[in-house]
């Protein structure tokens, strides 16, 4: 188990803070706006309303003590700096920040940031990888919430078997079946062993499914 200090709980954030919860990791999410704090009060660890760019409310939540901490705030180039800039002083092992464009980012990196998320555009030149390769795989739409797509098996699971992963209570999704070369497997059972470039038919969230594209 990991312990993570998520600042900023707008849709990026409390999602993030929520699903590191869900797997099993020690989550504090940090808002300045009470009404964020309470919304994600039940399903994580501990949630705490106080401003992150004061040093000292840093110091008060004990943030050196956690093995990453991540600032969701985008919208202020200069906040989100500065916060980024007190955790790093204050000796977080790991500082993940989120940017809204090439030049927050080149910013972040400047100051220290261990890695800097700009989650639109990466999705933006994943998608167009995909298209320009001819790898985009088949989608199918069933509402504006749940999705049936095709998705290539992360790397991460290759030699490991459908039940070792725990797949359906940990990542949310229903594997139906399983494309290796030309053959299609389907409704492979909890025994069935990924192997490196199977591709794989899911029935899930649509914030779940996409969440497989990071594995």
């Amino acid at each position: 188990m990991k312990s993570f200090l998520v600042i900023g709980l707008g849709r990026f954030g409390s999602a993030l803070a929520v699903e590191l919860s869900k797997l099993g990791n020690e989550v504090l999410a940090v808002d300045a706006r009470p009404e964020r704090v309470q919304a994600v009060a039940d399903l994580v660890t501990h949630s705490v309303t106080g401003d992150a760019r004061d040093p000292e409310v840093l110091r008060t939540l004990g943030a050196r003590n956690f093995d990453c901490a991540v600032v969701a705030l985008a919208e202020d180039v200069g906040e989100s700096a500065l916060i980024t800039m007190n955790l790093k002083d204050q000796g977080v092992p790991r500082v993940v920040s989120k940017a809204n464009s090439a030049v927050h980012r080149k910013v972040l990196e400047k100051i220290g940031a261990d890695l800097v998320v700009f989650p639109e555009q990466e999705m933006a030149l994943r998608l167009a990888h995909n298209l320009a390769n001819g790898d985009m795989l088949n989608f199918i739409d069933l509402s504006d919430e749940y999705s049936i797509a095709e998705r290539r098996v992360p790397v991460t699971w290759v030699g490991r078997s459908i039940l070792e992963l725990d797949i359906r209570p940990k990542y949310h999704i229903t594997i139906i079946a399983v494309r290796r070369d030309s053959v299609m497997n389907i409704s492979p059972n909890r025994d069935f062993v990924f192997q490196d470039g199977d591709s794989m038919v899911v029935l899930g969230g649509n914030y779940d499914i996409r969440k497989l594209e990071l594995l």
